[in-house]
């Protein structure tokens, strides 16, 4: 199993694609994923469970969920996006998992998917909130400490529920009850980056949220996000993204 670090932080993150035939071994990242079988069959390992899905049938992966994708014989339509593109229902969902992670979705809505790839970004939003709110009210939730968490997974609540405040490595270890440089070690060897450098991201992700979709000043939305000094924050959200805050908050 491996972490797919792919711009965790990028709020406006989305790819759709098709191919044939395809396989990927156990993985997980930090977005949702709906995938679509257009024709044949395709094996699909969610957490341990197989689900097999055949032409026109679909379902939604949450993020860190651990999943594998297995075909010798299928086309299928991919599309993994930002939680932040969908804020109100990534609220709503976090701390929790669907029991069930097929979706029953008309055909037609899943191609709005494919015309969004070349929309504007609030098309985007639209269709993907079709696609999630489809999906809420036919689906069923557990807790995710309820469904036999790793470590790893309880490391990404940790952060989820945290990040404002002491998102340390000691209040980690404190709430886990692991040891500090085992927790280190641990998440450098599963996910490829540090522990701070996550937070760090999953920080920003927020920012450009509340810079993008409220009228709060700058130091305010980086005061929410967990940073305690504006000139850190400036710096940070320059080195990842390329301009500043107040820039990004204007950009179209």
């Amino acid at each position: 199993m491996f972490y797919q670090f792919a711009h965790p932080a990028g709020p406006d993150y989305w790819r759709v694609e098709e191919g044939e035939n395809f396989s990927f071994p156990l993985h997980l990242h930090a977005c949702f994923e709906f995938l679509t079988v257009l024709e044949g069959e395709m094996t699909v390992t969610v957490d341990g469970r197989e689900y097999r899905l055949s032409g026109g049938e679909s379902l939604l992966l949450f993020p860190h969920q651990i999943h594998a994708l297995d075909s010798t014989c299928s086309r299928h339509r991919l599309c993994i996006f930002s939680p932040q593109l969908v804020h109100t229902f990534s609220k709503k969902t976090a701390g929790l998992l669907p029991r069930d992670n097929r979706c029953d979705l008309p055909v037609h809505v899943a191609e709005q998917l494919k015309k969004a790839d070349s929309g504007s970004l609030i098309t985007k939003k639209g269709v993907l909130y079709t696609l999630c709110g489809r999906f809420d009210e036919e689906t069923r939730y557990t807790a995710r400490s309820a469904a036999g968490d790793t470590l790893l997974h309880k490391i990404f609540a940790f952060v989820e529920t945290a990040f404002a405040d002491d998102c340390s490595l000691g209040a980690l270890a404190a709430a886990t009850g692991y040891d500090y440089a085992y927790l280190s070690r641990c998440f450098r060897r599963m996910v490829g980056i540090s522990f701070n450098t996550y937070v760090n991201h999953y920080r920003l992700s927020h920012a450009c949220y509340l810079l993008k979709n409220t009228a709060q000043s700058v130091l305010q939305c980086a005061l929410d996000s967990g940073y305690t000094s504006l000139r850190s924050f400036n710096r940070n959200f320059k080195a990842q993204f390329g301009i500043s805050p107040s820039q990004y908050r204007t950009k179209e």
